[in-house]
């Protein structure tokens, strides 16, 4: 029997006069545009995750203020030819606080803000059709409080 496991993974959407935080990222399949995402690193709550892979990705701090939702997708990856399953945890996030001097992560060539309709014309440049989904849905005011996510203690350590 093969043994399977689905990628976590956690989105913010930050929205700043109008415009909503994205990042160009180099992907196997060339430049992609997404939301600040990334994977649930050991130790870490969902709710870390995604303020880290936020501050990682875009150099802004942000607070998850509501839940979005959560989704799924399954992606074959060409280059090895295996399927991976991801499932998204995408939260609303209010901006805290920018640091332009911070380095962005490896693979991110820049961040962006981008209004509703540009997002939606740059669909075919989306890294996934889950980065579509999780705005609408956003835009749609889907919107669930943070309570509903839930972490045991046993589930978290400090980072060394």
């Amino acid at each position: 029997m093969d043994y399977w496991r689905p990628s976590t993974t956690v989105a913010a959407v930050v929205e700043r006069e109008g415009r909503f935080l994205t990042v160009r990222e180099e992907t196997g399949e060339g430049l992609r545009l997404n939301q600040p995402a990334g994977h649930l690193d050991p130790g870490e709550s969902l709710l870390q995750a995604v303020v880290r892979e936020a501050l990682e990705e875009t150099a802004h701090h942000v607070e998850p203020v509501s839940f979005i939702g959560v989704y799924m997708s399954r992606y074959r990856a060409e280059a090895t030819g295996f399927d991976v399953t991801y499932v998204r945890f995408a939260f609303a996030c209010r901006l805290v606080l920018h640091e332009p001097a911070r380095g962005l992560d490896k693979g991110i060539v820049e961040a962006l803000w981008l209004t509703p309709a540009e997002i939606r014309a740059r669909q075919a440049e989306h890294r996934s059709p889950l980065v579509l989904q999780t705005f609408e849905d956003c835009w749609s005011a889907r919107s669930y409080p943070l309570e509903m996510i839930y972490t045991h203690p046993s589930c978290l350590y400090t980072r060394v």
